[in-house]
């Protein structure tokens, strides 16, 4: 049992790590994407920008799973943080010197999703490492908050940024944040876990098979990942297409695809806050439907064209059911899965997170082009909803959320 003054230090520095390293990836990504929406007005080339930034770490994901259950998952964060300031140091040193492009911008998306990849998964599998178990829904709701306020700061950062600057001057931020966090984690004392600390001999693919039989043998992950992977294709238009549909509804002005960013994240910081506090219904399955649920009226109400205010309301409750939505979905996992397997089940998630949404997108962003995008919003809405009830009224994911026991 780890001792509480010495779990609460560890976990104020990697928090502190983590919040410097988002603030510069969030100020890039702003950046990007909105460069990209403003210049070319495209579902096309908004699609080929997020396909470019999500696919490299699908293709990643399962090397850097293994990577997480066999080596000291500290050293992965700190040398994937280091790529992606290194790439984006490079980036930078090309636009100054006249050679940008919004072709660049691709390519970058794709170089700093590999670093991504590599991270995601350690990061999942290192909360617990550090968080005694009874503690873990409190902490991940305040890891949301702090996530949230920075999703606040962001947008209107980087649009002040924009307005006055150009890109490359905030990738220069991202590499000066990264640097930051690198320096803190280096403070940080945190054990290899058992499985990293043993000889390997098995072959990266028989560990990633390893945990693929782990997923198989476990019903509640199989139903569990199913839903996920559908829920994930269907968000894909309220989350890449809604500045595209206020850019051609509401008008190109840059503050709004700021305002919308912030409340949507003014919504995750009150909803990380609740989560926090409350955490949730008794039964974690009923919690995640829950928010599903409200996910799915907020998308189908952003497709009816309300007032802009109204629509910014809208954001900003959508924003709140995230971290509801997420936190306990995050912690059944870290409760119910093996340590040695943490690793590879979040390696799985995150192939799922950030190939979902990019296959959507395959579909919704050209037809963004043909139909309107209120039309895809009504019907994706419509569809989370059976999903959320048929989520609900699973008998095997109210078994596990309940803490009754594992399938």
């Amino acid at each position: 049992m780890k001792q509480q003054k010495t779990w609460v230090k560890d976990i104020v520095l990697f928090l502190s790590s983590q919040t410097f390293t988002l603030l510069g990836s969030s100020l890039v990504q702003y950046a990007m994407l909105w460069h990209v929406t403003l210049t070319t007005d495209s579902g096309s080339m908004l699609t080929l920008y997020i396909v470019f930034g999500f696919l490299s770490t699908f293709f990643l994901t399962p090397v850097a799973g293994v990577w997480a259950d066999r080596y000291n998952r500290k050293q992965l964060i700190i040398l994937s943080d280091g790529l992606i300031a290194l790439v984006t140091l490079i980036l930078a040193g090309v636009f100054f010197m006249g050679f940008g492009s919004i072709w660049l911008l691709f390519v970058m998306a794709a170089i700093r999703a590999l670093g991504a990849g590599i991270q995601m998964p350690a990061i999942g599998a290192i909360l617990p490492q550090i968080v005694p178990e009874e503690s873990l829904t409190r902490i991940n709701g305040i890891n949301s908050s702090i996530q949230s306020v920075i999703a606040f700061v962001s947008p209107i950062i980087s649009a002040g940024l924009l307005g006055v600057a150009d890109i490359e001057w905030i990738f220069l931020i991202d590499v000066v944040t990264a640097v930051f966090a690198i320096a803190i984690l280096l403070f940080l004392k945190i054990p290899s876990h058992k499985k990293a600390a043993d000889v390997q001999q098995n072959s990266y693919f028989n560990d990633f098979m390893q945990g693929i039989g782990y997923i198989q043998h476990h019903a509640y992950l199989k139903v569990f990942f199913l839903f996920m992977s559908v829920l994930f294709l269907l968000i894909a238009p309220v989350a890449f297409l809604t500045p595209l549909q206020i850019t051609r509804s509401y008008g190109e002005d840059l503050w709004r695809l700021s305002a919308i960013e912030i409340a949507f994240s003014t919504g995750m910081l009150i909803g990380g806050a609740l989560i926090a506090v409350w955490g949730g219904f008794n039964n974690k399955t009923k919690t995640i439907s829950f928010a599903s649920l409200a996910m799915s009226f907020c998308t189908i109400a952003l497709g009816a064209l309300p007032a802009f205010w109204l629509y910014l309301t809208l954001f900003g409750i959508f924003g709140v059911a995230m971290p509801v939505f997420n936190t306990p979905a995050t912690v059944l996992l870290k409760e119910k899965v093996e340590e040695n397997y943490l690793g590879r089940v979040f390696g799985v998630m995150t192939m799922i997170s950030t190939s979902m949404m990019p296959l959507g997108m395959i579909v919704f962003g050209p037809l963004a082009d043909i139909i309107e995008i209120e039309w895809m919003l009504w019907g994706t809405g419509i569809s989370i909803v059976v999903l959320a009830i048929l989520f609900r009224r699973n008998r095997t994911l109210l078994k596990v959320g309940s803490d009754e026991g594992i399938s």
